[in-house]
């Protein structure tokens, strides 16, 4: 108890030492129920250029695909925020800023550049988001879904290329990849259950934006 206590007031004083965000401070260890408060890092040092040019790409993408889910919701809300479809996108849309805010914090701790087409992903998540959205809530849970489904994918893709290498060395990682990816298959399948399926063109509206996500992910890596 003392020491959570002192997290707490450490909490308070600093964020230097651990961050406001749950996630970024180890408060309570699962195994051990040990308390700690230190910052720590999700990636292992990198053993070479090779390494680090793998982690900087699929940081890089990472952070592009978790901002351009922002701005997808930011262009839902902007249509139905006043809707009773409101409070469900908005809580989708927050799970989507932590998201993004934990990629912001790795990027700047380990000096990865993101990518140079933030600004048209920009443009174009908020505009896919309103569009979508104004055919309505159907509209929306499709676009929902399809994006959804597409980063779920591309996380899945990273996790089996990050066993494959040594799980052991990038434990983090992992978890922080599994956790958000979970996340998203939760929006996927919240989109379901509101109706995705039924907006007219269903099939034709998700093959072009998953088309769209995959060209997205592949430039992301690269530029």
């Amino acid at each position: 108890m003392q020491r959570a206590a002192k997290c707490a007031l450490r909490l308070d004083i600093s964020r230097a030492f651990c961050p406001s965000n749950v996630r970024n401070c180890r408060a309570v260890n699962r195994v051990n129920g040990s308390v700690s408060c230190r910052r720590y890092s999700v990636l292992p040092p990198p053993r070479d250029e090779e390494e680090k040019a793998m982690l900087d790409s699929m940081l890089r993408v990472d952070h592009a695909g978790e901002y351009g889910a922002n701005r997808i919701y930011a262009g839902q809300m902007a249509v139905l925020g006043r809707t009773q479809t409101g409070p469900l996108i908005q809580h989708m849309w927050d799970q989507e800023k932590m998201h993004l805010e934990r990629f912001n914090e790795i990027l700047g701790e380990h000096r990865v550049r993101p990518t140079l087409l933030l600004p048209l992903w920009n443009i174009a998540g908020f505009a896919l988001g309103a569009c979508t959205a104004l055919l309505g809530k159907e509209g929306a849970m499709a676009c929902t879904v399809a994006v959804e489904e597409s980063i779920s994918e591309h996380y899945n893709s990273q996790i089996r290329r990050l066993m494959e290498a040594d799980p052991e060395r990038y434990t983090e990682l992992l978890q922080l990849i599994k956790e958000f990816r979970d996340d998203e298959i939760e929006h996927h399948d919240t989109g379901l259950e509101h109706d995705a399926e039924s907006v007219p063109g269903y099939l034709l509206l998700k093959t072009a934006i998953q088309a769209g996500c995959k060209a997205a992910i592949y430039i992301s890596q690269r530029i």
